[in-house]
């Protein structure tokens, strides 16, 4: 039995609490928080809300593997190398630019304590790391392509909601279908950021806000919408409400190459998701499985998705996986 704690409660972390009840070899055993733990309301009969203060003096010793649900820019970088000092940890780390260097200080911080820790486990980065890796290797000479959507950004969401007027907002991600087909058919296009993916985005102004200077805002923002083709819709919050509520995602990667002979191929694999976080919840779960399998081996230090082989991640024996699933 896997004991798992999770540090923060918000979708992601609700997502892990339901995961957890579906494996019958993992047990939740408190969910860590920085608020008044009497505050916080758990939907698993029986499992504590504890407060931090027990992983951060090192007493949480019921704890096997503890997954940190916080945010990549601010929390992760700072919680992951803490914890992973005095736990086995998973995170979802998703700041790509940033992951080698978030990998070097999870990494010192696990080695020095003999605990063993995985970073950037979700679905991207995470599953589409893995295919596009197994991609790579099988089809050398060819082309990658990842596409996002449709589905709701929440760092985008996010960004349009600190925009002065925005009372509240959503932001979907779409690739743009001719760029996809051109892919799947082969034909290896060199494409850009605006030829691969639109921003849509739908807006609730505060009471006087200028719909105009929102939207010079939005389109213009770097880093985040100044290389998209953007539209902007302004819609009441009770329509918001109703019709963007939820944060459905997916994706494709695709590799198109050719073999030694000359013969064209494309790998391709996709997710439809109606809920990101609560399927970025099953990954993690899975993976804690096989942190807790590998620190019970001894091998410590931070890891990626790219070192766990797959039998690690699951709770049958390898001879029923032989038997039924190779």
């Amino acid at each position: 039995m896997t004991r798992v704690g999770i540090l923060g409660y918000g979708n992601l972390g609700k997502g892990v609490e339901l995961a957890i009840r579906q494996n019958a070899d993992m047990e939740l055993v408190g969910v860590f928080t920085r608020r008044d733990p009497a505050t916080v309301t758990i939907a698993t009969e029986g499992v504590p809300v504890r407060s931090v203060a027990e992983l951060d003096e090192g007493t949480a010793t019921d704890v096997d593997v503890l997954i940190i649900c916080g945010g990549s820019a601010t929390d992760l970088p700072v919680q992951t190398p803490k914890y992973a000092g005095k736990y086995n940890v998973v995170d979802s780390f998703d700041t790509h630019a940033r992951i080698p260097e978030h990998f070097a200080n999870v990494d010192a911080a696990a080695k020095e304590a003999g605990k063993t820790a995985l970073i950037s486990c979700g679905w991207d980065p995470g599953l589409f790391s893995l295919n596009r890796l197994y991609a790579n290797c099988i089809l050398p000479e060819g082309s990658d392509y990842t596409f996002w959507g449709k589905g709701v950004s929440q760092g985008h969401s996010d960004a349009l909601r600190r925009i002065p007027g925005v009372a509240d907002a959503k932001q979907y991600t779409i690739p743009v279908p001719e760029a996809l087909e051109a892919v799947r058919a082969g034909q290896n296009p060199e494409l850009t950021t605006r030829e691969k993916h639109t921003r849509q985005c739908f807006v609730v102004l505060e009471e006087g806000a200028d719909p105009a200077a929102v939207t010079e805002q939005i389109v213009n923002m770097p880093n985040y919408f100044d290389e998209y083709d953007v539209e902007v819709n302004f819609i009441s919050q009770e329509e918001l409400n109703a019709n963007h509520s939820g944060l459905p995602h997916g994706g494709f990667v695709v590799r198109s190459g050719a073999t030694a002979g000359g013969m064209n191929c494309t790998i391709e694999y996709s997710l439809k998701l109606d809920s990101n976080p609560e399927f970025t919840a099953c990954v993690l779960v899975a993976y804690a499985r096989a942190v807790a399998r590998l620190s019970a081996e001894g091998n410590t230090g931070c890891k990626t998705v790219f070192d766990i082989a797959p039998a690690y991640l699951s709770a049958q024996p390898a001879d029923f996986l032989r038997a039924h699933m190779l």
